[in-house]
């Protein structure tokens, strides 16, 4: 919650009529702005889609001179607090003075044996950063945003997978007055603008890194010249108890983003799930493909490490950049109270470490954000759009 008018404020309301929740919501943004709203972002959490889309409709008639976004989701962030799968709107409000936002609406048409994306903004010298809103059901959002370099250039996506209470066929986009029931949204921010991206995976390396010197698809057959089972098993062996249980209850591993480093920890990596293993082959199957000559190394998640990533990385974020003025927050639906005990963990952290600006967001069903400079689909991930003064700015 911004504590007063500002550039940049949230809002956020709960109740089952979600029409009013959302003008509520809305309208709570945008009296906490000190101008004229360039952009409003937000997100509903209801039972009935058909009542999600109204109140939909709504928001976006509150602000008729801006550029408005939003979608569905299973919970939402607002006023310093999460609000999971109970019917509750959030909001986000911001002045962008001399920005140039161009909305946008993706779809998925099938051409020969493959597919085509269309709909995406063009391209210009002073593009920042792009939110993207998607269903996940309808558009193939991994391919997409894994590709994207070959259609948007180094432009990072940050952003979140939409979904509803009855999940598949529930998931509305809004964007500008249209609603979608498929496909993607969003807005490409351009012009005299500070953004910056964290990403926090939360995640912890177990063991040492080691090249992947066979493999195939996504099945991990030797690292570091040994089977990579055997591997796998001498690094858990060594694991205290506890270790073990996060082990079992659901192992990662973290694909090196700089290979020419001299040492891989924590946050220098793209972290996958491992699914699977192949004891006839003595093979690890994880959740991408990596090539041959690749450095890995496994990881573990928990609560603890999840909290001390993300306010590492926010600390860090704030000391270089000064201060920060706004922030979009993109948060997994398996973080909330499913792994903190909490659905406020994520927007307390931004407001403990960032202070008290407008922070809004919803629980997604998978986050979009970009590591080491690439734009990649995460899981029990937080993804921050983090707005900063500009010279001359407020």
């Amino acid at each position: 919650m911004a504590l007063m008018t500002s550039r940049f404020a949230d809002g956020l309301a709960v109740g089952s009529d979600l029409v009013e929740a959302a003008e509520h919501a809305v309208g709570q943004a945008l009296s906490r702005l000190s101008g004229q709203a360039d952009l409003v972002c937000f997100f509903i959490c209801g039972d009935d889609p058909d009542d999600v889309a109204r109140a939909g409709q709504a928001a976006m008639k509150l602000a008729p001179e801006a550029h408005v976004i939003g979608c569905s989701a299973t919970g939402v962030i607002g006023d310093g607090q999460g609000v999971e799968l109970t019917p509750a709107v959030s909001a986000w409000a911001a002045t962008l003075d001399g920005a140039r936002l161009t909305t946008f609406a993706l779809e998925t048409l099938a051409a020969e044996d493959r597919f085509v994306v269309v709909g995406l903004p063009e391209r210009g010298g002073d593009d920042h950063v792009a939110i993207l809103l998607a269903d996940p059901y309808s558009f193939p959002t991994d391919a997409f945003v894994e590709r994207s370099v070959d259609v948007l250039g180094e432009l990072p996506l940050i952003g979140g997978l939409a979904n509803g209470l009855q999940g598949r066929g529930s998931v509305r986009l809004f964007a500008d007055g249209e609603i979608y029931t498929e496909g993607a949204i969003g807005v490409l921010l351009s012009g005299p603008l500070k953004v910056s991206t964290v990403v926090s995976q939360g995640c912890r390396p177990i063991g040492p890194s080691m090249v992947v010197t066979a493999s195939e698809d996504n099945l991990l057959l030797e690292l570091a010249g040994q089977p990579a089972l055997a591997r796998l098993e001498d690094i858990v062996s060594e694991l205290d108890e506890d270790d073990r249980e996060l082990v079992a209850s659901g192992l990662q591993i973290g694909l090196a983003m700089d290979e020419y480093a001299e040492r891989h920890e924590r946050g220098d990596f793209l972290i996958r799930g491992v699914i699977g293993i192949d004891p006839d082959r003595e093979a690890v199957a994880i959740g991408d493909i990596v090539e041959v000559g690749r450095t890995v190394r496994f990881q573990v998640r928990d609560a603890a490490t999840a909290d001390e990533d993300l306010y590492d990385l926010l600390d860090a974020h704030r000391e270089e950049l000064g201060k920060v003025d706004g922030a979009l927050l993109f948060s997994c639906n398996g973080r909330g109270s499913a792994m903190f005990g909490t659905a406020d963990h994520d927007p307390v952290a931004l407001r403990d470490t960032l202070g008290p600006i407008g922070v809004a967001g919803f629980f997604a069903a998978g986050e979009v954000g970009p590591v080491a400079g690439h734009n990649h689909v995460h899981g029990f991930t937080a993804s921050v759009l983090v707005f900063s003064s500009t010279p001359g700015g407020s």
